[in-house]
């Protein structure tokens, strides 16, 4: 059984086509990344997920509950970060995971609640009123309260946006243990780094439609790209190089070239040698989630 599945969804609100004919099956126990820029329909996805939007056509289900004929079962099982920031101004943060436990009907459920706020570093805060928390701690307090009736899939809508390192790192060692431990992880970021070390399997939307679907490794697989960056000693580039040896961009006294492959490498240091050119400095950078992105997204190419 598919954790998410969505099947030929689509939305628009006014003139404006948020969903074009989506169809998405994300396994149980992954983690899977949902990627895109501003726009791309990944919110409203996700709005739909849980309930709070209406496809058009199509149909969504998690853990095979539709979300509309079954919508109980199916937000019980789901658990989501959203973007904003959305809190109750009256309450403790303990107060605040006590009731979202009563929504799901959950009893003496203060043991897995205070383990949530040790691992999210809230334990100190448990009694502070939510007005009073800074921004980040806020966010600490919305990703508590996704997890806190223990669903089985958890969708992280931007959960690190504007967070500092610290809980950067302590959110992603306990979402990781979630993972092992049987959880379907659905993360949306613009830290595509995050991305890339996360998720095993990667779909990218833009305009509403899914352009881009494979694991993580043959997205990065597919980019061939590769960077060639050299520093001179005295920062003096040699000016015997020729063509076709030119870079292909310089920036912070650093040369660049674009490569499609490894063997072009030895041909520019030679040609550098012989122009007299001597190394300070020399990286070779491979393709990142960001070329996949660019070039998925923007028709960017990443080699010359």
């Amino acid at each position: 059984m598919n954790a998410i599945e969505v099947s030929r969804v689509y939305k628009s609100y006014g003139a404006v086509q948020a969903l074009k004919g989506v169809d998405l099956a994300i396994e149980e126990g992954e983690f899977f990344g949902l990627l895109g820029p501003n726009g791309a329909g990944k919110t409203t996805l996700i709005s739909i997920l849980a309930g709070l939007a209406r496809a058009q056509s199509g149909y969504a289900r998690i853990l095979g509950r539709d979300v509309i004929n079954n919508f109980r079962a199916a937000r019980h099982a789901l658990g989501v970060v959203p973007q904003e920031l959305v809190f109750d101004p009256f309450f403790t943060v303990r107060e605040t995971l006590r009731i979202q436990s009563g929504y799901f009907g959950l009893r003496r459920n203060d043991d897995w609640i205070d383990e949530i706020m040790f691992h999210l570093d809230l334990s100190e805060k448990a009694d502070t009123n939510m007005r009073a928390l800074s921004g980040g701690m806020k966010r600490r307090v919305l990703v508590a309260q996704a997890i806190v009736h223990r669903p089985p899939v958890i969708v992280l809508d931007e959960p690190t946006a504007g967070v500092d390192v610290g809980l950067r790192q302590a959110l992603w060692k306990f979402i990781l243990r979630l993972n092992r431990e049987g959880h379907t992880i659905v993360l949306t970021t613009h830290y595509l780094e995050e991305a890339q070390s996360l998720c095993g399997r990667i779909a990218m939307l833009k305009q509403g439609e899914v352009v881009a679907l494979d694991s993580t490794h043959r997205l990065l697989a597919s980019v061939t790209g590769l960077q060639l960056v050299l520093r001179f000693q005295m920062n003096m580039m040699p000016v015997g190089l020729q063509a076709p040896w030119l870079p292909d961009s310089q920036r912070d006294e650093q040369w660049t070239w674009q490569l499609s492959d490894y063997e072009k490498i030895e041909a520019i240091l030679n040609a550098c040698r012989l122009a007299g050119g001597v190394l300070d400095h020399m990286e070779i950078q491979k393709a990142d989630l960001e070329d996949v992105f660019l070039q998925t997204m923007l028709d960017v190419p990443v080699c010359a």
